[in-house]
């Protein structure tokens, strides 16, 4: 079992996963933004624990989707979850599973079609992933892609071998059996290969479809056995008919209706959480109470606003307001949930608290710790103040459970501990309610967008959980706070102006720590100098720098140095994510 893989001893228990497992601490992963309570749960564990009664129930699980599923057994590609995406874009749930998952468990789980990602293994490495070998019986369609198309070859009687010219990045194919996975789509063309083996045989009953002038098998098939293999990647955009493959696989093959849409699942999921919390009343003879921490994000105000519409008056939204906000993000949270969706609404105002606690602090981590241990304290203060609580929603998102690695998804690579999936505390005194586990970002943006929640919030672009703390360098005052919400705000009014918000996957300022002279009027000057980044990405997790147009940097520029006292100069990031992160800090 890879380290990855393994349980923590009984000692090094931190906690437990909403699935009621070890929860497996120690790195951080991307997962939802915002400043919330479970973005703490985490980094505030060194904080002394509230008095909670023994007989407190453990977390619980999110209901698992219906039947009708995707399954993408996940070999490590990078793809692994755009494929997930992909296949949902066709209104067809999927999720993304452990590589040797057996039949049975795919089964019981709904799934009624499996796809095989890639992977970054050659088939002859030592210790390369192999599938499950239930999943070759014929009972369910398998798709193989890449890697996945290679294993299938090679368990089932064919070569693999590689080859002499690796074939990265646009090809060309040639359609040989224009019917099944490439019905309807014409015989020549454009994919993106990324392979060094190549399939050289293919098993006896087989069938080649496709191929290119280095690959003669890149499409195989046996219709009879329900199997099916492609050497390219239709899950990316440079295949450009690569979606039509996977719905010839997905509603063609498999015959999935695709009945996976944001109405479903706000159904669906309202009716779930008001059964639940009403079983969980009857049975306690409680309320039946549900608390929940909004920060005017997407992930926390579509969870909420689930909740609200499944127990009404019997939710509570608590706002920390810690002074670390964008400007006037206090009070669009304040029209949106109290006046126009009549939500329970606590807003507290906590600023001077976190300010007297981060005054003189510089390190980052030291100031994430911080923000994270007083936003613990103000939110049990405040919860506190309601008697007893009997529920708290989480804004937790798919990437979040998938990249945790919880045991429901052990090949995936851990790159950050989740505050979500691996951090939460043993002696949590809330069952969870995490309407959201099962979702996408651009999912949750639609479901929000269903529900009726304000453009400006549910377009949000992503907000790191500390906030502005850790986009100023250095030590955070509320003069520092003041420069960069307003250099802040000038970036974002611009690009907006500009019609690029929505291309961007996000767009912000930084307080450098540097002066620089400069030349304002007839006066030498010697004040801040604020950097600006701008990065395109599909889901975070890869970044390129915006390329922005030179009129619209010229803009904020102008009105960053003009508009806002004690700033001089601005630059701008070109830095992409790798070697560079998108947050400074």
């Amino acid at each position: 079992m890879a380290e990855s893989e393994q349980e923590p001893s009984p000692s090094a228990e931190r906690g437990k996963t909403v699935h009621g497992e070890l929860a497996n601490a120690g790195h951080r992963v991307l997962g939802s933004d915002d400043a919330e309570v479970e973005a703490y749960l985490e980094v505030a564990l060194d904080a002394p624990a509230p008095t909670r009664a023994p007989s407190d129930p453990p977390p619980v699980a999110a209901t698992v989707p219906e039947p009708g599923v995707v399954a993408v057994l996940d070999f490590g590609s990078q793809f692994a979850q755009l494929i997930a995406r992909r296949v949902r874009e066709l209104n067809v749930y999927s999720e993304l599973l452990p590589h040797d998952t057996p039949l049975a468990e795919l089964e019981a789980r709904g799934v009624r079609a499996i796809i095989l990602s890639g992977g970054p293994n050659s088939v002859y490495d030592e210790g390369a992933p192999k599938p499950h070998a239930s999943i070759w019986s014929g009972r369910l369609p398998v798709l193989g892609i890449c890697y996945g198309a290679q294993l299938m070859a090679l368990e089932l009687g064919g070569d693999v071998l590689p080859t002499a010219k690796r074939e990265y990045g646009p090809a060309t194919v040639q359609i040989t059996q224009p019917e099944g996975l490439f019905e309807g789509i014409d015989r020549e063309q454009p994919v993106w290969m990324s392979h060094g083996d190549s399939i050289t045989r293919i098993p006896e009953g087989f069938t080649a479809t496709a191929q290119t002038d280095s690959s003669p098998y890149a499409g195989l098939q046996s219709p009879e056995r329900n199997l099916y293999g492609i050497q390219f990647h239709p899950e990316v955009a440079h295949t450009p008919r690569g979606k039509d493959v996977l719905r010839n696989f997905v509603t063609g093959i498999a015959h999935i209706a695709p009945a996976w849409t944001s109405a479903n699942f706000i159904d669906t999921t309202v009716t779930e959480i008001r059964e639940r919390v009403d079983a969980h009343a009857r049975q306690t003879g409680s309320d039946g109470k549900v608390i929940c921490a909004l920060s005017g994000g997407v992930d926390s105000a579509v969870a909420a606003a689930l909740v609200h519409r499944a127990v009404g008056d019997r939710l509570t939204c608590i706002y920390v307001d810690h002074g670390l906000m964008r400007k006037k993000e206090s009070e669009l949270l304040r029209v949106t949930f109290e006046a126009n969706l009549g939500m329970n609404l606590v807003m507290v105002d906590a600023r001077e608290r976190f300010l007297t606690r981060l005054a003189g602090v510089t390190d980052p981590e030291q100031k994430r710790k911080i923000i994270g241990d007083e936003f613990i304290r103000v939110f049990e203060e405040e919860a506190t103040k309601l008697g007893q609580i009997d529920f708290l929603t989480q804004g937790t998102l798919y990437p979040d459970v998938i990249e945790s690695t919880t045991p429901e998804t052990k090949t995936a690579q851990k790159i950050k501990t989740h505050h979500n999936v691996g951090g939460l505390p043993a002696d949590l005194r809330f069952q969870l309610i995490e309407p959201l586990r099962y979702l996408f970002k651009d999912e949750v943006r639609l479901v929000g967008a269903a529900l009726g929640l304000p453009e400006a919030m549910v377009q949000r672009q992503p907000f790191p959980g500390p906030g502005l703390a850790i986009r100023i360098l250095g030590e955070v005052t509320a003069e520092r706070l003041d420069t960069l919400r307003d250099a802040d705000w000038i970036v974002i009014d611009e690009i907006k102006a500009a019609g690029l918000y929505r291309s961007v996957w996000q767009s912000f300022a930084i307080l450098t720590p540097v002066r620089s002279v400069g030349v304002m009027g007839d006066g030498r000057t010697y004040a801040n100098v604020v950097a600006i980044r701008a990065v395109t990405s599909e889901d975070g997790m890869t970044a390129d720098w915006a390329k922005l147009p030179y009129d619209v940097l010229g803009k904020i520029s102008s009105r960053i140095v003009n508009e806002v006292p004690g700033v001089n100069r601005v630059v701008y990031d070109i830095s992409s994510k790798p070697p560079a992160t998108i947050e400074w800090e």
